[in-house]
């Protein structure tokens, strides 16, 4: 199995590799409502200046739901 690799992804991409059987939209409502639950992780990445109006996360925004969530 191929490594992942800790890159910029938009939301739909990464939402779509932790949801691969759910519709676009649909992934990326799930992946987000994992990421409220988590407080934590929520916390951290509006500290790192994570944008909820943003589009895709940053290198550091995906290691911060990796290391929260673990690998898709």
């Amino acid at each position: 199995m191929k490594e992942f690799e800790i890159r910029s992804y938009t939301k739909k991409e990464l939402a779509l590799m932790y949801f691969p059987h759910s519709t676009p939209h649909t992934a990326v409502n799930h992946l987000m409502a994992w990421i409220h639950r988590n407080s934590q992780l929520w916390g951290h990445l509006l500290s790192i200046g994570y944008q909820p109006t943003s589009k895709s996360f940053t290198p550091r925004e995906v290691r911060a739901i990796i290391e929260q969530l673990g690998e898709p």
